[in-house]
């Protein structure tokens, strides 16, 4: 599956979306698609969207830390309440 890439304002600034969805037996479940890997269940969609927020940022920290990319001078991380 080909991932779509991350949604940019022109400058180093990242923007993700999230995909939400309550499944059949009621558990909710999040995806953030820009970033393999972020899909979480939760009671709620809150729960759901909190577990898999944390997940995309584990796997960007993880692929910044295996990759010679170059850093931003500034990061911005909206908070999330679950």
């Amino acid at each position: 599956m080909r991932r779509k890439p991350p949604q940019t304002d022109g400058s180093k600034h990242v923007q993700f979306s999230f995909e939400v969805d309550r499944e059949v037996d009621g558990r909710w479940i999040a995806e953030i698609p820009e970033v393999p890997g972020a899909l979480a269940y939760g009671t709620s969609a809150e729960e759901a969207k909190a577990k898999a927020y944390a997940l995309a940022l584990y796997a960007i920290a993880d692929d910044v830390e295996r990759q010679d990319k170059e850093i931003p001078d500034t990061i911005s991380v909206p908070r999330v309440s679950a």
